[in-house]
C-alpha cells in the first residue's frame, strides 16, 4: 500500500531559511520524508497563493530529500485565514475533487501547520469522512538531541464512535452532502429538500435496501448515482458502481445477466459469466424497474439480499457478494404484488427505505435551477460556454411554468430540451428565436401531434407565445377546428356557412362572414392570413 500526505505549507515552520543550513533544521512538512519505515509516494502540499515561493522552494527540498515522492502543489485563495466558512469551503471543494483509492493506498492528514481554522477544518473533513484518512501530527525533538530535523511523528487513527458529540455540532457536513446528492442544485421545493435530507442520513448511517420510486425520467438512476458516489466519498463502498435497466432482461438473459452462469449452462454459453451481483461485491447494485423481473429471479434475488449467497445459472455451488441494492420503479409495486407479478416478501425486504421522487411538473419551482444546472453539465460536456439572452430565458421559463408545458418526460425533456438550443446557439448564445422554434417542437411533441398533421403546427405559426400562452385550452381545441375549416374552405363565406350551419338558420339575417372575421379577431387572426400561412 503506498502512503499518501496531504498537509498545509507552514509559512514560518517550514520556511528554513534559504541557506544550506535550513536541511539541519526541523521543518514539519520536509520532517515526515525524513521518518524512517514511512515511505510516501505522494504528498499533497496545500499553500496560499501569496506562499508560491516558499512552496516551490519547499517542494523542491522534498523531492531532493525524498526522489520517490511525488510533490504536488495545491493552491488556495482564502483572502481571511481566520474565516472559518471561507477557509472550510475552500478546503471541502479540494476533498471534492480528490479520487481516493483506498484499496491501493493509505492517505494521511498532516495538522500540525497551517492556521489553526485550517488545521479545524482539516479534522472536520477527515473526521465526517470527506478526506478518508488518518491524522499525522509532528513535533520538533528537545533542544540539543541529534537529528534535529527528523522530529518526532505521531499516527491519531480517529475512532469515530468517540466524536459524536463533537460532530453533532457542525451541521455544515450535513448540508454539504445534502448538497452532494442534488448535485449542488439550489432546489426550491420543500417536500422534495426534506426528502433528500433524510436520503443524505440514511445513505451515511445504513448499509440497507432503498427503494426509488416515481415516474420516468423523475431522476431515479442520477439519485442513485449520488447515493453511490456519497457512500464511496466516505469510504463506506469501495467496489464500483453496477446498474441495470430489469425491463430489457428476460428468461436465460435475465438469470445470467444478474447472477452469472456457468459454462455449457445453456445453448450458447461458450463460457463463464460473473453475473451483475458479483460485480457490484462491496460496491452498489441498482435495479431500475425491479418490477420487471421475472418471479423466478426475484426469488434468487430474495436470496441474495438475504443471505449475500446465490447460485449461478447451471451451477451447483454457492457463490457470494457483499453488494449494497437500491431498486426502483415507476409502477405500484402494491399492485403487481395483488396482481400475482410481484413477490410480497421481497417487497417487504425492498421496502424499509422507499423515497417516490416528484414529477418536474410537481416541484416546477425547482425549474430554473435545474435549467441552469443542464446548461452547465452541456457546457463542461462539449468544452465551450453556452448562455441564454436574458428575454430568451425569461421566454422559456414563462413557458416551461405554464400550463402548456407538460414535461412528459420530466428531467429526460428538459435535458433534451435544453441540448437542441445548446447545439444550435451560433457563438454560444441562446436567443428569443431558438427558444420560439424549441417551444414549438415541445408541444408538437407533448400533444403527440404526428409531423404530417398541420393543424397544431399553423396554431403554433399563427399565435404569437405570449398571446398562446393566454389561452385556454378549450379555446386552443375549438381554434384549432375553426382553423381547419377555413384551410379547406375558399371563402370566409364559404367557412362561415360550415362553423355556423345551425345557428345561421335561427337567424332572419345571417352573415356568416361577419361571425367569422369577429370569432378570429379575438386572436388577431384572418381569414385571409391563416390561409396564407397554408399555401407556405
Amino acid at each position: 500500500m503506498n502512503n499518501v500526505v496531504i498537509g498545509i505549507l507552514g509559512s514560518r515552520l517550514d520556511h528554513g531559511g534559504l541557506g544550506k543550513w535550513r536541511f539541519g533544521r526541523w521543518r514539519p512538512s520536509v520532517s515526515i520524508l525524513l521518518q524512517q519505515n514511512f515511505a510516501v509516494s505522494r504528498f499533497v502540499l496545500i499553500h496560499h497563493v501569496d506562499e508560491i515561493e516558499l512552496a516551490k522552494i519547499t517542494a523542491n527540498d522534498m523531492r531532493e530529500l525524498s526522489p520517490q515522492t511525488e510533490v504536488v502543489l495545491h493552491e488556495v485563495d482564502y483572502q481571511n485565514p481566520w474565516d472559518f466558512e471561507m477557509v472550510y469551503s475552500q478546503l471541502y471543494a479540494f476533498s471534492n475533487k480528490q479520487v481516493f483509492d483506498i484499496d491501493k493506498e493509505n492517505y494521511y492528514v498532516h495538522i500540525t501547520t497551517g492556521s489553526h481554522v485550517a488545521q479545524i477544518c482539516l479534522f472536520l473533513l477527515t473526521e465526517a469522512r470527506y478526506l478518508p484518512a488518518k491524522l499525522l501530527q509532528t513535533s520538533p525533538l528537545k533542544q540539543g538531541e541529534p537529528n534535529a530535523s527528523l522530529g518526532t511523528m505521531q499516527v491519531i487513527d480517529l475512532d469515530l464512535s468517540q466524536y459524536d458529540q463533537i460532530a453533532s455540532r457542525f451541521a455544515m457536513e450535513s448540508l454539504t452532502a445534502n448538497a452532494y446528492l442534488k448535485d449542488g442544485i439550489a432546489t426550491r421545493n420543500a417536500n422534495f429538500n426534506r426528502m433528500i435530507e433524510q436520503i443524505e442520513q440514511v445513505a451515511i448511517k445504513s448499509s440497507a435496501s432503498m427503494l426509488l420510486t416515481g415516474p420516468t425520467g423523475a431522476g431515479k438512476t442520477r439519485l442513485a448515482k449520488r447515493i453511490y458516489a456519497l457512500k464511496k466519498q466516505r469510504g463506506q463502498i469501495v467496489a464500483k458502481f453496477v446498474d441495470v435497466n430489469c425491463a430489457t432482461l428476460r428468461g436465460d438473459n435475465a438469470m445470467s445477466t444478474l447472477f452469472g452462469h456457468v459454462k455449457g449452462a445453456f445453448t450458447g454459453a461458450m463460457s463463464e459469466r460473473l453475473g451483475l451481483l458479483r460485480e457490484a461485491n462491496n460496491g452498489l447494485l441498482f435495479l431500475d424497474e425491479v418490477g420487471e423481473l421475472g418471479l423466478d429471479e426475484q426469488a434468487m434475488l430474495l436470496r441474495a439480499i438475504e443471505d449475500k449467497e446465490f447460485t449461478p445459472l447451471g451451477s451447483d455451488k454457492m457463490v457470494s457478494s457483499n453488494f449494497q441494492l437500491i431498486a426502483g420503479t415507476n409502477q405500484q409495486l402494491y399492485e403487481r404484488v395483488q396482481q400475482g407479478l410481484f413477490r410480497e416478501d421481497l417487497l417487504a425486504r425492498i421496502n424499509l427505505w422507499t423515497y417516490e421522487l416528484p414529477s418536474l411538473k410537481e416541484r416546477i419551482e425547482d425549474l430554473e435551477p435545474n435549467v441552469q444546472f443542464e446548461l452547465q453539465k452541456i457546457m463542461q460536456q462539449a468544452g465551450y460556454k453556452v448562455s441564454f439572452s436574458q428575454a430568451a430565458l425569461s421566454q422559456y421559463l414563462t413557458f416551461g411554468y405554464s400550463a402548456q408545458a407538460t414535461w412528459r418526460a420530466n428531467f429526460r425533456d428538459l435535458n433534451a430540451s435544453i441540448t437542441r438550443m445548446a447545439t444550435l446557439a451560433e457563438g454560444g448564445r441562446i436567443n428569443e428565436s431558438i427558444v420560439q422554434a424549441e417551444i414549438t417542437r415541445l408541444i408538437r411533441d407533448w400533444q403527440g401531434v404526428s409531423p404530417v398533421d398541420e393543424n397544431q403546427r399553423t396554431l403554433a405559426k399563427l399565435l404569437s407565445q405570449q398571446t398562446l400562452q393566454g389561452i385556454d385550452f378549450f379555446d386552443q381545441a375549438q381554434l384549432t377546428e375553426v382553423i381547419k375549416v377555413c384551410k379547406q374552405s375558399k371563402s370566409a363565406a364559404e367557412a362561415g356557412r360550415v362553423l355556423f350551419n345551425v345557428s345561421r338558420q335561427q337567424k332572419t339575417s345571417s352573415n356568416d362572414t361577419n361571425r367569422l372575421k369577429v370569432y378570429l379577431q379575438r386572436f388577431n387572426l384572418s381569414f385571409e392570413g391563416i390561409n396564407a400561412i397554408n399555401s407556405h
